[in-house]
């Protein structure tokens, strides 16, 4: 049996983000910024999908501009924010230590241009608090910026309070929504949200297309120049037909959220109750703010890319953290930020699933897994040094 639960790395194209985009991928081919009428139809297209796209996060069409993923908006953001705040002497960033390396990356990147970089701790639960964030709050402060929906153990942050914060603090509040869009319901003027990212290959659009909502007054500086696309502040003829594809997939998973996370959570829930029935094994992130699909466990003893590749020997495609760093031997830094041991953070198992799964799907993930745990333990000279005693165990 094949089992994709991954979901979180990559979602399949749906098949009505397939019908949106393939004619203007064919038929209606033409530049949107061709004043023909040929071309204009691509301009409606694009201010059509800028509709839905607003619809579903409650903003206006002309806080929406359209991007290449979640990666790139999260950078437009945070260097955005940096820069206007760097024009009024303010140059101090908060964010938390796991968030996806596509902030930190952006905020390490500010560091070395003389930004000062706040990183709040992240609790066992894998939530943040407001009140270590309001701490780290200085007369400086330039930006927060937290995310909605960690990817990796799936927890969701406090985002409407810390907004609320920001919003008092007159400090501009950024949140990268990648792991939520499509699966939780956002509202960005009920949540106090001044730019929000999104990323249309979480929810069944297709990779290479995502957007930035960036709410009135706020001013986006340019990642990229060239033409005056996107309001001149992101350069480059656009990805219609991606972008048509992003907008039918939000529209279609906002309008059936209700269903597919009533569909979504038992089997979560399953995978939870089952897995943890094995011998040192620990659950990682309070189940209490989580989004439905993801499922994040250690188990005492092994490796992580062992468990994965025997999994794949099974066709269960999984991972053991962030697709983005899938090419790295380093433990997650998610599960080090929430406390982990070294140890312990190694023997990780990220499973995500979507409403496209079924429950025989995770009855053979339940099989599975618990074999492959013990195959792998047998194997290896650190569970036997727990086993004798000879080394505590950590979970």
């Amino acid at each position: 049996m094949f089992v994709y639960a991954d979901n979180a790395a990559t979602t399949s194209v749906s098949k009505t983000a397939l019908e949106a985009m393939l004619p203007y991928l064919t038929e209606d081919y033409g530049n949107p910024s061709s004043l023909y009428a040929f071309g204009q139809r691509s301009a409606e297209a694009l201010a059509r999908a800028r509709e839905d796209v607003a619809a579903c996060l409650n903003a206006d069409p002309k806080e929406i501009y359209f991007t290449s993923g979640g990666s790139e908006a999260d950078n437009q953001a945070i260097i955005s924010a940096a820069r206007n705040g760097a024009k009024k002497g303010k140059k101090h960033l908060i964010s938390t230590k796991f968030e996806h390396h596509a902030v930190l990356h952006t905020l390490k990147r500010l560091e070395k241009e003389g930004f000062e970089v706040t990183l709040v701790d992240v609790h066992e639960d894998g939530v943040v608090r407001v009140e270590d964030i309001e701490a780290a709050i200085r007369p400086d402060t330039a930006l927060v910026t937290v995310m909605f929906a960690n990817n990796e153990i799936g927890t969701v942050q406090p985002i409407t309070e810390i907004g609320a914060l920001c919003r008092e603090k007159k400090i501009p509040f950024h949140t990268d929504a990648v792991q939520a869009a499509g699966h939780m319901p956002i509202d960005v003027k009920a949540m106090n949200i001044d730019m929000l990212s999104i990323s249309g290959h979480k929810f069944h659009a297709p990779k290479g297309v995502g957007a930035l909502y960036a709410r009135k007054g706020v001013l986006i500086s340019n990642l990229i120049d060239g033409g005056a696309q996107e309001r001149g502040k992101r350069a480059g003829t656009e990805n219609v037909a991606g972008i048509v594809a992003m907008a039918a997939a939000l529209k279609e998973s906002v309008a059936h959220m209700e269903e597919n996370t009533a569909k979504i959570i038992p089997m979560r829930d399953k995978l939870f109750a089952e897995l943890s029935k094995i011998p040192h094994s620990k659950i990682n992130g309070s189940l209490e703010h989580h989004v439905p699909g993801t499922v994040n466990m250690c188990f005492e003893g092994i490796e992580g890319e062992s468990l994965l590749l025997m999994l794949d020997d099974q066709g269960i495609c999984a991972s053991s953290g962030s697709a983005c760093t899938s090419g790295s031997l380093d433990p997650s830094h998610v599960l080090l930020a929430i406390g982990l041991p070294h140890e312990v953070a190694h023997g990780s198992l990220r499973l995500s699933i979507g409403e496209y799964n079924t429950m025989e799907q995770i009855d053979h993930i339940i099989k599975v897994v618990p074999q492959v745990v013990e195959y792998l333990r047998n194997m290896s000279p650190v569970w036997d040094e727990l086993q004798k005693g000879e080394r505590p165990h950590l979970i």
